[in-house]
């Protein structure tokens, strides 16, 4: 069985995470059982702009650094999610690109302007007009684990300026997620992704995070 490798390119990874107010002891397990990982990742910080639709829970768009990138959800596989890329661009950012592969993720009807690309504001602008679009401010800071040959981590993030806590373990393979889950204290939690999390934090969906 191939180990996975922080920062190396693999086959699609599942993904178990969970958002909340308090992990303070999942967070202490997971530090104790890690290995040691890269120094770039023991904590690293972002600021990003996810855009939310209410019509769409399958395609995960966020922008970073004047990037997009899209993922979307595959399948569900032992109460793991799996998503796979569905697109990277960088603004300014063309119409047709628009037309046939950002707007279709947000499963939502959009009537652009007559020209042929978009900046970042005109973008951002089109997104906070839209009545089923939001966009939202996500601040992370995240510090990284390595767990049962897993890739783990602890956050701190920033909704729109709300604070909550997300603990995450990835892997090509299952079974050592689920080793992960009950080893560090994680399984007792609803697996939520950062779709869902976001659209819980301001109201876009009615329901608690996981505590």
């Amino acid at each position: 069985m191939s180990k996975l490798t922080i920062g190396e390119a693999s086959k699609p990874r599942f993904e178990f995470r969970t958002f909340g107010q308090d992990f303070e002891q999942q967070r202490f397990r997971m530090a104790r059982l890690s290995v040691p990982v890269p120094e770039k990742v023991w904590e690293r910080h972002s600021d990003e702009i996810y855009i939310l639709s209410a019509t769409n829970d399958i395609n995960n768009t966020k922008i970073r650094d004047g990037k997009m990138d899209i993922k979307t959800f595959v399948q569900t596989v032992d109460g793991l999610e799996q998503w796979n890329p569905l697109m990277k661009g960088e603004f300014p950012i063309k119409r047709e690109v628009l037309e046939k592969e950002v707007i279709p993720a947000f499963q939502v009807e959009m009537d652009l302007p007559s020209q042929d690309e978009f900046s970042y504001d005109e973008f951002i602008s089109m997104v906070k007009s839209h009545p089923d679009l939001k966009a939202v401010k996500v601040s992370k800071q995240r510090f990284g684990y390595m767990v049962n040959d897993t890739i783990c981590e602890f956050g701190y993030v920033l909704i729109n300026g709300a604070k909550v806590c997300t603990l995450n373990s990835e892997s090509t393979e299952t079974d050592d997620i689920k080793k992960t889950m009950n080893d560090v204290g994680m399984a007792e939690f609803e697996n939520i992704n950062y779709l869902q999390a976001i659209k819980r934090v301001i109201g876009m969906i009615d329901k608690p995070l996981a505590n």
